[in-house]
């Protein structure tokens, strides 16, 4: 075993890249500041936070073929890990009392804009 990795994979993982900084970039063309890309704790990853004034958005992205796809992607297991994650960032934050917490969903679908649905859970 070489330890090659899966082309497919691979593929998968780019394609996964590229949709978040497409995403980025649409937050951050509506105003919105980046804090945190790709966030990591030991209760699991948001892939975007973005900050507009009080208003923190934790954003998933998901890279699909239609907006409906993109919103039945994201499990309730998921939504749980997001909030989860969430509450460890806020926990961090000096300013957590004044910021309220939303939590969206960007499809970026082939050839299209991305699609920034707000408060999606």
């Amino acid at each position: 075993m070489t330890g090659a990795a899966d082309p497919r994979r691979l593929q998968a993982v780019r394609k996964g890249a590229l949709a978040e900084y497409l995403a980025a970039l649409a937050l951050l063309l509506n105003g919105y500041r980046i804090v945190a890309f790709r966030h990591r704790t030991k209760l699991g990853e948001i892939d975007i936070i973005a900050r507009r004034g009080d208003l923190v958005a934790c954003v998933e992205v998901k890279a699909r073929n239609s907006v409906d796809a993109a919103i039945f992607a994201v499990s309730d297991q998921s939504k749980a890990r997001i909030r989860k994650a969430s509450d460890l960032w806020l926990q961090r934050q000096s300013d957590a009392h004044r910021l309220s917490v939303r939590y969206d969903i960007i499809s970026v679908r082939p050839w299209r804009w991305p699609v920034h649905i707000r408060d999606a859970f």
